[in-house]
């Protein structure tokens, strides 16, 4: 953390271009709030824009803006978020999310900086703007897959910052329990809770999927809901928190990652896939590579058959054409042939279990 403290210094003394990435959660926004408040920029906006939020379509016009009758709606010219942020910065969430088309658009803004916007025949102006991005994606890797540009990925990544996980820093958790108690004890007018011994150590071993999102979800949670005098006891922590803990490490063990522990969870305590998994995926609590890689150690162990993942992650035959859908909703679906074994026999996975 304090090597990122550094580096946010050291990129708000310039306008160069910087890709934040790091798990859902762990306040990617934060930091670049940081860069752009403590810039020469910081008399004019910062815009934020969740390109996973928005369609294709209208992340175009979000972000160039669009002119009279270009579509159906289109009542009047619209400027969009890079010509409102002018001088300013604008934040790009979630930038891995972007379509080939729209990754091709912002290849050619960066380079000359000119705003065409939709439906218009030529450039509208030329605008003056930093350009922060932010994602939970491995760009390289989806470099790799042909799913980003690699140019693309290279004009943003001039100063590149990782945010790390909280389960890497233990050591900020309390000083973020006693920071989100302050603030949510004045919006709520509520008392200000303390926290037992015993609380605070059971959430320092906690893993926090949802990085400090979660934990601050949680202090709000409490805050409205603790109605006593007395402190937060291990009694008061929501069922995730005090059944999910990661074991004491031996000295020099390395640390799991998210899907691993999820995985454990799943396989020796049995837990199920739709309120482990599912609940906080859905909530973007969960990473959609820990996702994936979490179905590929069941596929490892399964070797390849979906149905046989159903039972390892305690899920009913019933639900297997809905596991499916929504694996491939979000594209965590993968064929089962890469997981197969020499030898293995056919009718381990049941025909159709890839289509």
């Amino acid at each position: 953390m304090q090597r990122l403290r550094e580096d946010v210094q050291a990129a708000a003394r310039t306008d160069a271009k910087v890709l934040i990435t790091g798990e859902s959660g762990v306040g990617k926004e934060i930091v670049s709030r940081l860069v752009h408040s403590m810039g020469t920029r910081a008399a004019y906006p910062l815009v934020t824009v969740n390109c996973a939020a928005i369609t294709d379509t209208l992340l175009e016009s979000e972000l160039f803006g669009h002119s009279r009758g270009s579509f159906t709606g289109a009542y009047r010219d619209r400027a969009g978020v890079l010509e409102m942020a002018h001088r300013g910065t604008v934040f790009m969430d979630e930038i891995g999310e972007t379509s080939a088309r729209m990754q091709t658009l912002l290849l050619r803004f960066l380079e000359n900086g000119e705003i065409q916007r939709v439906g218009a025949t030529g450039p509208n102006a030329r605008v003056d703007v930093r350009v922060i991005a932010a994602t939970n994606r491995d760009l390289l890797r989806a470099v790799v897959a042909k799913t980003f540009r690699e140019d693309l990925y290279y004009r943003l990544n001039v100063i590149h910052m990782t945010v790390p996980p909280l389960r890497e820093r233990p050591e900020d958790i309390p000083v973020l329990l006693d920071h989100f108690f302050a603030a949510f004890a004045s919006e709520y007018s509520a008392p200000r809770l303390t926290v037992t011994p015993e609380a605070r150590a059971l959430l320092s071993r906690y893993q926090f999927p949802g990085n400090v999102r979660e934990l601050k979800n949680l202090v709000e949670r409490l805050t409205v809901r603790h109605g006593r005098d007395a402190p937060v006891g291990v009694e008061d922590l929501p069922s995730e928190v005090r059944n999910n803990l990661a074991p004491v490490p031996a000295p020099g063990a390395p640390l799991q990652s998210p899907a691993e522990s999820l995985f454990r969870q799943l396989v020796e305590e049995r837990q199920s896939f739709w309120t482990l998994v599912y609940a906080p995926f859905m909530s973007r609590d969960l990473t959609r590579d820990t996702l994936r890689l979490l179905v590929s150690l069941g596929l490892q162990r399964t070797s390849g058959s979906y149905r046989d993942l159903l039972e390892l992650f305690h899920m009913p035959p019933a639900d297997y054409k809905r596991f499916l859908n929504f694996l491939r909703k979000h594209q965590c679906h993968m064929p089962f042939q890469q997981f197969r074994g020499p030898g293995t026999p056919d009718t381990h996975t049941p025909a159709g279990d890839d289509r």
